[in-house]
């Protein structure tokens, strides 16, 4: 304990703290003795890079139960299996700063339900960069990360869904599952191509605030033509 706690930079009497509080796992036991190791290690400096960008112990010690409990990432990654995704990996601060804050023990807890996060010893595994990329950048919009993964859990139903049609569809007696992975791209483009036209329709249901204003004052806000200036003049 004393070769631990001068490696992380704290006291003893912190490191017994922290054990308390359960932020870090049990030692390895043989007999009376208790053997730390690296992952120890890791596990107390990310508590101290946390505690810098101004998270509490609190805070910590959820996400810290969160990460325990978290999917190896072999099971995450359903190793062998065909994907088009890019994994990223990630230590807990990285996460952290991503998310700008709103890395929580429910967020995580959520984020690793779905399946979107894995751990692999001391780091994070996230599933797809593309998925963190637009979750990273939708929060920078203002959209909480909470409300980011409440949705992330309907569209993960939604494209269950789709991919169960579009592989009945396909997956007939004299068809495998390599044709099935050869027409993937097709399946693609008809949920992006359906999806960019109800976008359209919620769009046009929805007018801007412009147009908003224009209905207020009893204008049409489509554009006028020669005619109608010319009389309304």
């Amino acid at each position: 304990m004393e070769e631990l706690a001068e490696k992380a930079g704290i006291t003893v009497r912190t490191l017994r703290f922290y054990r308390e509080r359960k932020l870090i796992p049990p030692p390895r036991r043989e007999g009376r003795i208790a053997w730390y190791d690296d992952t120890h290690l890791a596990r107390l400096r990310t508590i101290s890079a946390l505690l810098e960008r101004g998270h509490t112990l609190n805070g910590i010690a959820e996400l810290a139960e969160a990460f325990d409990h978290g999917r190896d990432v072999g099971e995450l990654l359903g190793l062998g299996e065909p994907s088009e995704e890019t994994p990223v990996r990630l230590s807990p601060e990285e996460l952290a700063d991503v998310f700008a804050g709103q890395v929580t023990g429910e967020n995580l807890a959520a984020a690793l339900d779905l399946g979107y996060l894995g751990t692999d010893g001391g780091e994070i595994v996230h599933i797809s960069r593309r998925l963190l990329d637009v979750s990273a950048a939708l929060v920078r919009e203002g959209i909480p990360l909470a409300d980011v993964l409440t949705a992330a859990r309907r569209v993960r139903e939604h494209t269950e869904a789709l991919a169960e049609l579009f592989t009945t569809l396909v997956l007939t007696e004299d068809r495998t599952p390599d044709d099935l992975q050869r027409l993937r791209p097709l399946a693609k483009s008809v949920v992006e191509a359906e999806l960019s036209m109800a976008m359209d329709r919620r769009l046009r249901d929805h007018p801007g605030p412009r147009d908003h204003r224009d209905h207020q004052d009893g204008r049409d806000p489509r554009p006028e033509g020669p005619g109608e200036a010319a009389q309304r003049s």
